[in-house]
């Protein structure tokens, strides 16, 4: 696929990956390389959603209560409403399940990262990647139908080879070591494959 995961960080990439960086006191190549692997878990979990729970209605619901565009307009606003909070929930209500946590949990093994900022990474993530969706759906012009359309490229109904997709690519493009692409592999597939809303 070379449009929704590529697009995505074409769009926000350079900019998430210096306040990240700025927000949560890291290096800016380790943020840089950190975007490319969250991207596709939430990707993941909204595949799963439209599959297991409704279609496209059921992403158009989710962008609705959580997609905010205009968050793209103000990202060191938002990383830095996000770092101050106490507590952080890496499952994202429930869209990542268990396998958020545990997605926090090797993020802070394979990047060096303590464990309250690895935790405090998805759910700063996670607007960007819904907000952008939004946009896409709302100014792009895709609409609800379009977007899942995006979201299962190859348009046989199956998400997973999508996914995967995203997840090489992301993987591809400087995340990690080999071996935290297989663990997050593992992790993509929970994401997919179990965990209730």
């Amino acid at each position: 696929m070379n449009g929704l995961f590529e697009e995505l960080l074409g769009a926000v990439g350079p900019e998430v990956s210096q306040q990240l960086a700025s927000t949560l006191g890291i290096d800016q190549n380790v943020a840089g390389q950190i975007l490319p692997q969250v991207v596709p878990l939430i990707l993941g979990g909204l595949k799963r959603q439209m599959q297991n729970n409704g279609g496209a209605p059921r992403v158009d619901h989710i962008l609705n209560k959580h997609g905010n565009a205009n968050v793209l307009d103000d990202i060191g606003g938002l990383f830095g409403m996000h770092a101050q909070r106490e507590s952080a929930d890496p499952g994202l209500g429930g869209l990542l399940g268990d396998s958020g946590a545990q997605a926090a949990n090797m993020l802070s093994r394979n990047f060096n990262l303590d464990a309250n900022t690895a935790m405090k990474v998805i759910p700063m993530l996670a607007p960007i990647v819904l907000g952008f969706l939004s946009r896409k759906r709302d100014v792009g012009g895709a609409g609800a139908t379009g977007l899942a359309s995006l979201l299962d490229q190859d348009g046989d109904g199956d998400i997973l080879d999508d996914v995967a997709g995203f997840f090489m690519r992301g993987m591809s493009g400087g995340g990690g070591q080999q071996s935290g692409a297989g663990m997050l592999g593992d992790l993509l597939g929970a994401v997919l494959g179990g965990g209730k809303k």
